[in-house]
């Protein structure tokens, strides 16, 4: 199963980054208000970027490596990998 490392950007400039295994399915669950407390409170504006990844786990690792990282890290760190939201 193909699962997705995403970044978004929620209405008051902040970003979210989660992983999921269905994305379409997670973007509607954060813009009803159900995908994740702190886009809940902070509200969805719109998905940035996504990059597919193999397994969970994989996903789970590289999630935890971004959220490590700061506002400007994270941005580059995405720009440098392939999004599937252009592609």
């Amino acid at each position: 199963m193909v699962w997705y490392v995403y970044i978004l950007e929620c209405k008051d400039d902040s970003l979210y980054t989660g992983i999921t295994n269905d994305l379409d399915k997670r973007m509607a669950a954060h813009k009803s208000g159900k995908g994740s407390k702190y886009v809940k409170w902070k509200r969805f504006h719109k998905l940035l970027h996504a990059i597919e990844v193999k397994d969970k786990s994989e996903a789970a690792k590289l999630e935890y490596k971004i959220k490590q990282l700061e506002r400007n890290e994270k941005i580059t760190f995405f720009v440098k990998h392939p999004d599937l939201l252009n592609s």
